[in-house]
């Protein structure tokens, strides 16, 4: 998402850097390029027209901070403009009597289903008890894929006979709520190819009967200009509290998630990050301002990290680096960990300065190179993992053959182990150490 913004913001951005000091032309030309960029990413004209009169008042102002020079007090005040332009966090509302309900809405395609299972598998992990309802008896088999994702990650899915009005599902679910201990019911409910009267009429219908905390609308971010349009429709129609962004991964223009809460007044409450279930992310606006100007996102990053990834297992495998012990088995069990924090290359665009870098890795090679990685350790026996030394030209052909590799992955893998054992040896010697950290500012 933002790819081609990213890009243009950057060279932009560039070149103002090789000026000493910026006049009132400089700042005009760059800002025409901004308002091009945006545009281009298919930003709101109007909302763009705002944020450049806004950015342009700031940086040709008073405005002068000692430590930064003009070029990177113009990138503080896009940065701060942008933040403003895309709202305050908006946590999602939890509040009330239990359980409480939030209502998913939208057109066919945006996402809702699986939207509604990665909802319900990110409250679980917050600590909350959620109830799918499977309220779409429109769309053929939307019923039967929420059952599978609710199989998928082990929780229930209340599904009635699709004759029943889809009011009547939601009042029942929430009787089956009470009675299960559900503190959250997530409404799954129809979409249509456009609104119509008909599909007004059954959400607030479903609205008076289960009086949700939150209704947020699903929208996918590909549509551009027309995810903004389908906001303000159904926020006038229906009244909702919130939006989830779906497909960003697919959009490298990104327009639609910085126009939506200037347009409409609805903050956007989540990202839809990938086809996996765990690929969801709560919306920042702050960090996202900061991924849109190519500065990354260790916030977001850590965070994943958090929720993923084994602390325990973590300091024991940091203890391992720094005394020399860490070997084969438990790089492997490294590698797993962070498989399940989702792609490597998204990975690398939360990290500043990486950005570049990520864009040279395509996806499914960063993916498969891990494959064979964990193919090729998986082929080895334990003693060889712990004690990489014996592996000899017979043992690396059999290894080579189990994993579907050749001798050269082996050797390579091999080679790349003990570099990163050496650079661990250099970290030992407290000086080096201080040096190394130098490198990265502390």
């Amino acid at each position: 998402m933002f790819e081609n913004l990213q890009d243009k913001l950057q060279n932009i951005f560039d070149n103002l850097s090789r000026h000493g000091r910026l006049t009132e032309e400089d700042v005009d030309t760059a800002l025409r390029e901004v308002r091009l960029a945006l545009l281009e990413a298919d930003v709101n004209f109007k909302v763009t027209k705002d944020f450049i009169k806004r950015v342009k008042a700031r940086a040709i102002g008073a405005e002068v901070t000692k430590s930064l020079s003009p070029a990177q007090q113009v990138i503080k005040i896009v940065n701060e403009e942008l933040v403003a332009t895309l709202g305050e966090a908006a946590p999602l509302n939890l509040g009330g009597g239990s359980p409480r309900v939030i209502m998913l809405v939208g057109l066919q395609g945006a996402g809702k289903t699986t939207m509604a299972a990665k909802l319900a598998l990110h409250l679980r992990r917050k600590g909350q008890r959620p109830l799918l309802v499977a309220a779409d008896t429109r769309r053929p088999a939307a019923i039967e894929q929420l059952k599978v994702l609710g199989k998928q990650i082990d929780l229930p899915v209340h599904a009635e006979d699709p004759s029943i009005p889809p009011p009547t599902i939601c009042a029942n679910a929430l009787k089956a709520a009470r009675e299960g201990a559900h503190n959250v019911v997530i409404l799954d409910t129809s979409g249509r190819l456009h609104i119509d009267e008909d599909l007004m009429d059954e959400l607030s219908q479903i609205k008076a009967k289960t009086n949700p905390q939150e209704i947020l609308l699903v929208v996918d971010a590909m549509t551009g200009q027309d995810a903004v349009k389908v906001a303000d429709g159904f926020n006038k129609q229906v009244g909702i509290t919130g939006l989830i962004l779906t497909k960003i991964d697919g959009d490298a223009r990104g327009g639609a998630a910085i126009s939506v809460r200037a347009v409409t007044g609805v903050p956007i409450k989540f990202l839809g990050t990938g086809e996996k279930l765990n690929e969801i992310e709560v919306f920042y606006p702050d960090r996202m301002a900061s991924r849109i100007l190519g500065m990354g996102d260790m916030l977001t990053l850590i965070e994943q990290a958090e929720a993923h990834i084994d602390e325990e297992a973590a300091a024991e495998a940091a203890e391992k680096l720094m005394d020399g012990s860490f070997n084969l088995d438990d790089f492997l069990k490294q590698l797993q960990q962070v498989k399940k924090m989702g792609s490597i290359t998204k990975m690398l665009e939360m990290i500043p300065g990486m950005g570049q870098l990520a864009k040279q890795i395509p996806d499914d090679v960063a993916d498969t190179q891990l494959k064979l990685t964990e193919a090729i350790i998986n082929s080895m026996t334990m003693q060889e993992r712990r004690r990489p030394k014996i592996l000899n030209a017979s043992r690396k052909r059999r290894i080579a053959r189990g994993s579907g590799t050749t001798v050269q992955d082996v050797n390579q893998l091999l080679s790349q182990f003990r570099e990163m054992q050496k650079m661990m040896r250099q970290l030992r010697d407290p000086g080096k150490r201080r040096g190394f950290l130098n490198m990265f500012g502390g």
